[in-house]
C-alpha cells in the first residue's frame, strides 16, 4: 500500500496567467485553501458555541488591544447589527471586555479577557501550524508573490489599514 504523497513541488505560473482557466483555477484554490485553513479551528469555535465570525473579531481585538467599536467594524466591513450581535455574545462568555474610552466616554475600547486571548492564540495555533506548512512547502519567493496577490485584491484606498497591522507588535511576542 502506497504512504502519502509529497506535496507538488512549485510550479511557476503559465505564460497564459491572465486567461479564464487560470483565473478559475487560482479562484478555486483560494477558496479551498482558505476553507481547509479555517476548518482547522472550525471544531474548536464549534465546542464554544461560537463561529467564524466570533473567531474574526477576537482576532483582530488580539491583534490591537484598546481597538474601538468602531475601529473593529471598519476592519470587518460587516453590519453594526452583526457585530453588536457578536460583540454581545462574546462579552457574555466573558472572552471580550468592552471599556469607555479615556478622553471620550462614548467610545468602547475592546480587550479580550484572559479566556479569550487564550482561545484565541489556540485558534491562531492551529492556523499558524496550517500556514506555516503551506509555507514552508512554498519557499520564500512563493510566499512573497501570494502576499503581492492577496495585496492586489484589496482596494489601494484600504492597504494602509491593513499595513498598519502589519505594523503591531504580534500579542504573543
Amino acid at each position: 500500500m502506497a504512504g502519502p504523497t509529497a506535496p507538488e513541488p512549485f510550479r511557476p505560473a503559465s505564460p497564459l496567467f491572465l486567461r479564464e482557466a487560470e483565473i478559475r483555477k487560482g479562484v478555486e484554490l483560494l477558496y479551498f485553501g482558505y476553507s481547509h485553513m479555517t476548518r482547522a479551528i472550525d471544531e474548536g469555535l464549534a465546542a464554544k458555541g461560537l463561529g467564524r465570525a466570533h473567531h474574526r473579531a477576537l482576532y483582530f481585538i488580539a491583534r490591537q488591544p484598546g481597538l474601538t467599536v468602531s475601529q473593529l467594524l471598519s476592519l470587518l466591513a460587516i453590519t453594526k447589527q452583526s457585530l453588536g450581535r457578536v460583540l454581545t455574545e462574546l462579552t457574555e462568555r466573558g472572552l471580550v471586555e468592552m471599556r469607555p474610552g479615556d478622553r471620550d466616554r462614548r467610545q468602547r475600547l475592546l480587550r479580550l479577557t484572559a479566556e479569550g486571548a487564550a482561545l484565541e492564540a489556540a485558534l491562531f495555533e492551529a492556523l499558524r501550524e496550517r500556514l506555516s506548512a503551506a509555507y514552508q512547502s512554498a519557499g520564500q519567493g512563493a510566499v512573497g508573490g501570494f502576499w503581492a496577490v492577496l495585496e492586489g485584491l484589496i482596494p489601494a484606498d484600504e492597504r494602509a489599514k491593513v499595513a498598519a497591522l502589519g505594523n503591531l507588535a504580534s500579542p504573543r511576542t
